[in-house]
C-alpha cells in the first residue's frame, strides 16, 4: 500500500454544503445593516458598511458568488436611500458609487485569485506526476514481502522533495533503497532523481550489494560535482545518505549496507531492534572520502517480523516544545503488525506531534515477511 505523496500533513477540505452555507453570513450582515440603518433614522447612515459583505465573500468563494453578494449589497444601499429620504443626495450618490466601484474591484481580484489557484493546481498535479515517475509507488506485495510506504513533502506548495525510495525484484530476493539528499530545492530533486534512477537501472544487473553501492556512489559523485560547478550552487557540500537492503526469499535474514542513513528498525517479538552498521561508512557522493569497500551487515528477518525504513525527517520532527519525535518509544507502545496500518498510524501520529507542520521531507517504508 502506498499512502501517497503528501503535501506536508494534509488538512481535510470543506465539503460542498459547508462552503455554500458560509454565504449565509454575508447575506445576514446585509440584512442586519439595512435593519439597523432604518431603525437609526436618517441622521445615521450605515450603508458604507455594506462593502463588508462582498469583501467577506471573497475570502471563501469565487467571483460569481462575490458578484451576487455585491449586487445584493448595492440593492440594499438603494433600499436604505429610499427609506431614509436623504437630504444630502450628493453624499448618498458618492456612497453608492463607492460601493459599486469597490465591489467591482473585489470581483476582479477574486477572479484573478481563482485563475491563479487553477494554475497552481495544474502545476502541483504535474509535479506529483513527475514525483511518481521519479519514484514509482512501491507494490503492496513482492515475493514473500508485504510493503507499505509514505512520502510527505515539507514545502507547502511542493510535491517533489529530496527524499527517495525504491524497490527492485532480483533473482531469489528483493532489493530496497531509502535515502535522503542533503539540502532542498531543485538541486536536491535532481540528485534524488539521479540516485533512484541509477538504482533502478543497476539493481537487476549488479548482484552483489558492494558493486551496487560502488555504482551508486559514482553516480552521486558525478551529479553532485556538477551541481557544485553550476551557477545555482549554494556553496554547501552536498551528499546523499542511503540504506540499501537485500531480502532473500528463502533465507530468514536481511542484508544491509548503510551509508550514513538512520538505521532500519526491526519489530519482532514485541521488541524494537536498531539494525545499526558495524562499520559506519560516509554518505554517497563524497568522492575521495567514500568507503573503499561497502560493508554488508546481516540481521535475522523471520516470518512475521516487520522492518521500518525511514528518513531523518521522522526522527528530527519536533513538537511545540522543540523535543524530537520519539519513534522507537512510539513503536513499542503500538500493536500494529500490518505494514499499511503501521504507516497510517505513524502518519497520523507524526502530524499530530508536529502540529500539522513538518520541517523536513519524510519517507517511510514498512516491510513484513509473510513467508520464508
Amino acid at each position: 500500500m502506498v499512502r501517497g505523496f503528501r503535501n506536508g500533513c494534509s488538512v481535510r477540505p470543506w465539503t460542498w454544503w459547508q462552503g455554500h452555507a458560509l454565504v449565509l453570513l454575508p447575506l445576514s450582515l446585509v440584512v442586519l445593516i439595512v435593519v439597523a440603518d432604518i431603525a437609526a433614522g436618517p441622521q445615521i447612515h450605515l450603508g458604507p458598511l455594506l462593502i463588508v459583505a462582498p469583501a467577506l465573500t471573497a475570502s471563501f468563494a469565487g467571483p460569481v458568488e462575490v458578484a451576487l453578494i455585491g449586487s445584493v449589497a448595492i440593492g440594499a444601499e438603494l433600499i436604505i436611500g429610499t427609506a431614509d429620504r436623504w437630504r444630502g443626495v450628493a453624499e448618498y450618490e458618492s456612497h453608492l458609487f463607492s460601493l459599486v466601484f469597490v465591489s467591482v474591484l473585489i470581483v476582479f481580484f477574486s477572479a484573478a485569485r481563482q485563475r491563479h489557484q487553477r494554475e497552481l493546481a495544474i502545476v502541483r498535479s504535474v509535479a506529483e506526476t513527475a514525483q511518481r515517475a521519479l519514484m514509482r509507488p512501491l507494490p503492496e506485495r513482492v515475493g514473500p514481502l508485504r510493503i507499505a510506504s509514505l512520502y510527505l513533502t515539507a514545502q507547502q506548495e511542493a510535491r517533489i522533495g529530496g527524499d527517495l525510495y525504491g524497490a527492485a525484484r532480483i533473482v531469489g530476493g528483493t532489493r530496497l533503497i531509502i535515502g535522503d539528499v542533503r539540502g532542498k530545492g531543485l538541486t536536491a530533486v535532481d540528485s534524488a532523481a539521479l540516485v533512484i534512477g541509477a538504482f533502478c537501472a543497476a539493481a537487476h544487473q549488479r548482484a552483489p550489494l558492494r558493486d551496487l553501492l560502488t555504482f551508486l556512489d559514482g553516480a552521486a559523485s558525478v551529479e553532485l560535482t556538477a551541481s557544485r560547478d553550476g551557477e545555482q550552487w549554494s556553496g554547501e557540500e552536498n551528499f546523499v545518505t542511503a540504506a540499501v537492503l537485500d531480502i532473500p526469499d528463502e533465507e530468514p535474514c536481511v542484508h544491509v549496507v548503510n551509508r550514513g542513513h538512520p538505521p532500519p528498525l526491526l519489530l519482532a517479538g514485541g521488541q524494537v531492534r536498531e539494525l545499526g552498521a558495524t562499520r559506519p561508512a560516509p554518505p554517497l557522493g563524497l568522492g575521495e572520502l567514500a568507503a573503499a569497500d561497502a560493508h554488508v551487515d546481516t540481521f535475522p528477518f523471520r516470518r512475521g517480523d516487520l522492518l521500518l525504513l525511514y528518513t531523518d525527517g521522522v526522527i528530527e520532527c519536533r513538537d511545540a516544545g522543540g523535543a524530537f519525535y520519539p519513534l522507537r518509544e512510539r513503536l513499542l507502545t503500538w500493536e500494529e503488525d500490518d505494514p499499511a496500518r503501521l504507516v497510517e498510524r505513524l502518519h497520523e501520529d507524526l502530524c499530530a506531534y508536529a502540529g500539522d507542520s513538518l520541517d523536513d521531507d519524510v519517507a517511510v517504508i514498512a516491510v513484513k515477511r509473510t513467508l520464508g
